[in-house]
């Protein structure tokens, strides 16, 4: 079984990345072979990076950064939930990023991204040279979600079927890169 950590990556009040992150979070508790932290960027309240020490010498002074350190290392995968913005991912993902480096080392990531008319895509493509210094292993696939108002009921996204297939997809993908990946060294 594997440990994959879902990572909502907006902290902005009223963000609708937490109901997605949910429904992300759903379907990877259906699995027989995944267990599931949780993780919500806005709950965790990391600071900016306020650490004296590069990241790689893992020489933390800081609590929150010695219990994210101890999460993230945990974790056989990640699936990062991110909005777009200015063309981007936002400055909380990448802020949490940042914090560390080798707890990220070649584990697997899948992405779920949102956004108008562009699904978030812009803020991918500025996130994956981020995942491949840090070591990321990337799924090939990659849940988009556009134009989201009309996506919720009661507060619930609902995902459509092509969405909740490719987020099956990127889950086996998971699954799969973290038991090959898992022996290897940082």
């Amino acid at each position: 079984m594997s440990r994959i950590m879902i990572v909502v990556g907006s902290i902005r009040p009223g963000r609708v990345g937490l109901p997605i992150a949910q429904w992300v979070e759903a379907a990877a508790a259906a699995r027989e072979d995944c267990e599931v932290d949780f993780a919500d960027l806005a709950e965790i309240g990391l600071p900016m990076m306020d650490e004296p020490n590069h990241p790689r010498l893992r020489q933390y002074t800081k609590q929150h950064t010695l219990d994210w350190s101890a999460r993230v290392d945990a974790a056989d995968g990640f699936v990062f939930v991110t909005p777009e913005y200015n063309h981007s991912f936002s400055p909380a993902l990448k802020n949490a990023l940042d914090y560390l480096a080798l707890e990220w080392w070649r584990k697997p990531v899948g992405v779920v991204s949102y956004g108008g008319i562009s699904a978030g895509t812009r803020g991918v493509t500025a996130l994956e040279p981020v995942l491949a210094v840090l070591g990321l292993v990337r799924a090939g696939a990659a849940v988009e979600i556009p134009l989201l108002a009309p996506r919720f009921e009661d507060g619930r996204f609902v995902p459509n079927d092509k969405e909740t297939a490719i987020l099956e997809k990127m889950f086996a993908e998971l699954m799969s890169l973290a038991t090959s990946l898992q022996h290897v060294e940082k």
